[in-house]
């Protein structure tokens, strides 16, 4: 007879719990931490620039700058408001095996002339959300010596507000990707001619990853 009278409230306990199962499945999650809005700091360990122009049609050739660095006004609450600096020190071009002498012919005349211009700038001004977490960030763009309204499609790729395991506190990370004509920008050699495509190609494509922190890097 206590055989029979556990089973029955072992069975009524079960039914009780599917019933409430999804009850307790629809209840809302907590939303995550958000990284508080203030002025963040371009974490350089975590940031690259690389781009890529058409070699002849047949490849991409790509490179990157290794010194960069930037600054960012974040605020979650309002995306259109936030605006973001950044400088890239064409010298620090980093190049896949080059020939002797090319990274010296591309950082010379005639390419991106380091010893006149030694300084590439971003500054934003304006955000355009294009989605709950992407937007349009409409820049000048200085390069060469001249400076060029330059769009950006970024996406928003997430964040925390300040913890014990990062010495840099809270943290955010985009993603970016742009494309501008470099002939825009004075340096025009070796582009090809129209309906060719042997030379170096006028369009140059930036994707850019990078993390911001709400601290600055201890010097």
């Amino acid at each position: 007879m206590n055989a029979i009278r556990t089973f029955a409230a072992a069975k009524a306990a079960l039914s009780i719990g599917l019933a409430a199962g999804p009850a307790i499945a629809a209840a809302p999650a907590k939303p995550a931490p958000q990284p508080p809005a203030g002025q963040y700091y371009l974490d350089k360990a975590h940031t690259s620039v690389t781009f890529r122009v058409s070699h002849m049609g047949f490849s991409h050739w790509t490179a990157k700058f290794g010194r960069v660095d930037g600054r960012l006004t974040f605020d979650a609450a309002h995306p259109s408001a936030m605006h973001v600096e950044a400088t890239i020190d064409p010298a620090s071009l980093d190049i896949n095996t080059p020939p002797p002498g090319f990274r010296e012919q591309l950082l010379g005349k005639g390419w991106f002339e380091v010893a006149r211009f030694p300084q590439m700038t971003f500054k934003s001004t304006k955000v355009t959300l294009t989605g709950p977490h992407s937007a349009k960030v409409e820049g000048a763009f200085t390069l060469h010596g001249v400076t060029n309204p330059v769009v950006l499609d970024v996406t928003y790729n997430g964040g925390y507000p300040p913890m014990s395991m990062d010495p840099g506190g809270a943290r955010v990370g985009f993603s970016a990707h742009g494309v501008l004509k470099r002939s825009a920008f004075g340096i025009s050699q070796g582009i090809p001619a129209p309906g060719s495509n042997m030379g170096v190609g006028d369009d140059v494509d930036i994707a850019i990853e990078t993390e911001f922190n709400s601290k600055p890097a201890a010097k």
